[in-house]
């Protein structure tokens, strides 16, 4: 399967989004840094995509990423996490943005959803505020947050220092 066709730049993907949006379908924002994806970051998705039709993932530059996470950070490259997240069944399309957080993403996409991880609550998203106001239903998704990339490194570096 060759992934790139669903890795978009904001502009066509917002033009893709109106039409499934005009279609019906209810459209689904995901998004997270995908550093080393692991099994919390696919059910996590998997539980983004029955929230709705189509679902959308916003990854983290990789500027934004080590903003976010610090030195070492990114371990893979956002073309590459964006590749691999793209590879999931249940992601439509793929996004790379800059920001901190998605509330620009969320003004320009307009999704019907805006899904994140159990280690959010429904008052802790960042972008609540902007959702709340766009008539954006938030939902928390995935398995409880016993998966981390944090700490999947940290054995990693254990296991070769071994």
């Amino acid at each position: 399967m060759d992934t790139r066709n669903k890795i978009l730049p904001l502009e066509p993907l917002a033009l893709k989004v109106a039409e499934h949006k005009d279609r019906g379908e209810r459209v689904v924002l995901a998004n997270g840094c995908f550093d080393v994806l692991h099994v919390g970051h696919v059910r996590y998705l998997q539980g983004a995509r029955r929230e709705g039709d189509v679902l959308v993932v916003a990854i983290n530059s990789d500027q934004s990423v080590r903003s976010l996470k610090g030195k070492g950070r990114p371990v893979l490259p956002a073309e590459a996490r964006a590749r691999l997240v793209a590879g999931l069944a249940a992601v439509r399309y793929v996004v790379i943005f800059d920001e901190p957080d998605v509330t620009r993403l969320l003004s320009i996409l307009r999704p019907d959803v805006h899904a994140k991880g159990t280690d959010y609550t429904t008052e802790t998203v960042p972008e609540r505020e902007t959702a709340r106001r766009l008539g954006v239903r938030i939902a928390i998704v995935g398995d409880p947050k016993g998966h981390s990339t944090r700490d999947l490194l940290a054995r990693l570096r254990t296991l070769s220092h071994a």
